[in-house]
């Protein structure tokens, strides 16, 4: 139940002497029949400025591996020598890996 906390508060002794129908019946008036709209629909209707990026062509400059990047034998990345953590046979371990 939600709670007017601008509301003047009222003393102990008044709520003492309130009967428990009059609780209720207050209660009950207090509770609105208005259903909470559904977050989904108010969101369609919101836009981020230049959120449609459907027409949009991405591109990407792709380097080829340097000389001195590696690729883990275990996540695939490539990674600078600093994170070469193991070498087991050939096979380029790096540090979060092997960790």
């Amino acid at each position: 139940m939600a709670t007017d906390y601008d509301a003047p508060r009222r003393e102990s002794d008044d709520l003492a002497e309130d009967s428990l129908e009059e609780l209720k019946a207050r209660r009950n008036d207090a509770q609105s029949g208005v259903v909470d709209e559904d977050e989904g629909a108010i969101a369609e209707n919101f836009e981020l400025p230049g959120a449609d990026l459907s027409g949009e062509e991405m591109t990407v400059k792709v380097l080829p591996k340097q000389a001195d990047e590696f690729t883990c034998s275990s996540c695939f990345l490539v990674h600078h020598r600093s994170r070469l953590a193991e070498d087991r046979g050939g096979r380029l371990i790096c540090r979060d890996c092997a960790a």
